[in-house]
């Protein structure tokens, strides 16, 4: 998992996730609650992007230290051909650590 500038103790505050969507497609946000925004797409009510591509399964997530450095990693990661956005998930298992759905207060628990 990355982290930038923070101990993996410290609480993070944003997170840079990439979501797989049924049809294969990738979609990459934004957060500050992981859990609570990939239930929000998962009932419609997350991107327009997202609707009607559930069931959708979390591939990437990075944690960041505020929302500008966040949106910075973002647009980073959607700037990226599918191939390398393919690379940079197969590179990282933070994903298959993580045990899901938390139930800790809408947090993914690590």
């Amino acid at each position: 998992m990355k982290f930038f500038g923070k101990k993996m103790t410290e609480r993070m505050s944003w997170v840079v996730y990439i979501l797989e969507c049924s049809d294969n497609s990738l979609y990459t946000g934004i957060t500050t609650n992981l859990a609570r925004r990939i239930t929000e797409h998962e009932q419609g009510n997350g991107a327009r992007y997202t609707r009607g591509r559930g069931p959708l399964n979390l591939k990437y997530m990075e944690y960041c230290n505020n929302r500008a450095e966040a949106s910075r990693r973002e647009a980073s990661i959607k700037s990226l051909s599918r191939a390398k956005k393919l690379e940079l998930i197969l590179l990282d298992n933070t994903v298959s650590n993580v045990d899901w759905p938390g139930e800790n207060n809408g947090e993914l628990a690590v």
